[in-house]
């Protein structure tokens, strides 16, 4: 009997300190986890807390502290303030060009970057590591080296400060990276699948349209991110290739905050500036997770 009691002490004894050690543990990795996160959010804090802030409550200096007077009207001036000359100092008239520019380059980009990574991996093309190389190098080239090259090319074609002339440049910029995802994503492709749809009689548009293109959903999203965000937030291209009836988003939120003279209008500056960023924030909250998956799939498969 005491032998049973003993070994009924014995097993109510609680183990070691591992418990503890792993609480500990996570305690750190959530304090960590939590600077981080407190990091990258308080830029936006920052920018929204001031945007819906009276400029003489800026003008005191404490940039974090809640408004007293919460107003709305710097985002209302900076999306549609007057125009000057025959150009527009708000947001409005060039929100749409950016959405007009992002979509088709983004589309465009994608679909010749997944036809691009179904040829170099699925058919046995002569140099075509060399064609993959080249096509890659298009990645690493610095916008600046062809700034003039691109301007007088856009000038021949009649393109030179249009959206179309954007959508040609950012369509030719976004090939390489389309490629490079692609071409990873299929090199991995079970052969199995390809093999036994060529036997059914599958050609070259169906085994692409039919096997590959649904098979890559994962490398797709993260393509369309990866474009969507490069493209909207660029702003080399659209302050060198587009004219006043054409800015993208980047460009007239530069204008709105030159335009101010005198007093500097911060409040609305930082009210065109979340509005600038809205639609990459929009973006990566909803689609964000489907980014890291493709991300995941890619490098299992890789």
């Amino acid at each position: 009997m005491s032998s049973v009691t003993t070994a009924t002490a014995t097993t109510a004894v609680p183990p070691s300190k591992k418990p503890s050690t792993l609480t500990l543990d996570r305690v750190w990795l959530y304090a960590i986890l939590l600077l981080f996160a407190f990091l990258f959010l308080m830029p936006i804090y920052v920018m929204v807390i001031n945007s819906i802030k009276p400029l003489d409550e800026i003008r005191a200096g404490n940039l974090v502290a809640l408004p007293l007077a919460p107003t709305l009207e710097p985002w209302v001036q900076a999306w549609s303030q007057a125009q000057i000359g025959v150009q527009a100092t708000g947001l409005k008239p060039y929100f749409l060009n950016s959405f007009l520019m992002v979509i088709p380059a983004v589309l465009i980009s994608t679909a010749l970057g997944a036809l691009n990574g179904y040829v170099l991996t699925q058919f046995k093309i002569k140099g075509g590591t060399l064609i993959f190389g080249l096509v890659l190098f298009s990645v690493f080239i610095p916008f600046q080296i062809v700034l003039i090259p691109m301007a007088k090319l856009l000038g021949e074609l009649g393109m030179a400060g249009t959206v179309k002339g954007l959508i040609l440049v950012h369509t030719i910029y976004g090939i390489g990276f389309g490629t490079l995802f692609f071409r990873n994503f299929y090199a991995a492709f079970p052969q199995e699948l390809v093999k036994s749809a060529r036997m059914d009689g599958a050609g070259f548009f169906v085994l692409f349209w039919r096997l590959m293109l649904p098979a890559s959903l994962p490398i797709v999203v993260v393509n369309i991110i990866w474009q969507f965000t490069n493209i909207w937030n660029d702003f080399l291209f659209g302050a060198s290739f587009s004219d006043y009836s054409s800015y993208p988003l980047t460009v007239a939120l530069n204008n709105l905050v030159s335009s101010s003279t005198g007093v500097k209008e911060y409040n609305v500056h930082f009210a065109g500036a979340f509005i600038a960023a809205l639609p990459t924030l929009i973006v990566y909250i909803v689609s964000g997770k489907y980014f890291v998956r493709g991300l995941m799939a890619g490098s299992v498969k890789g």
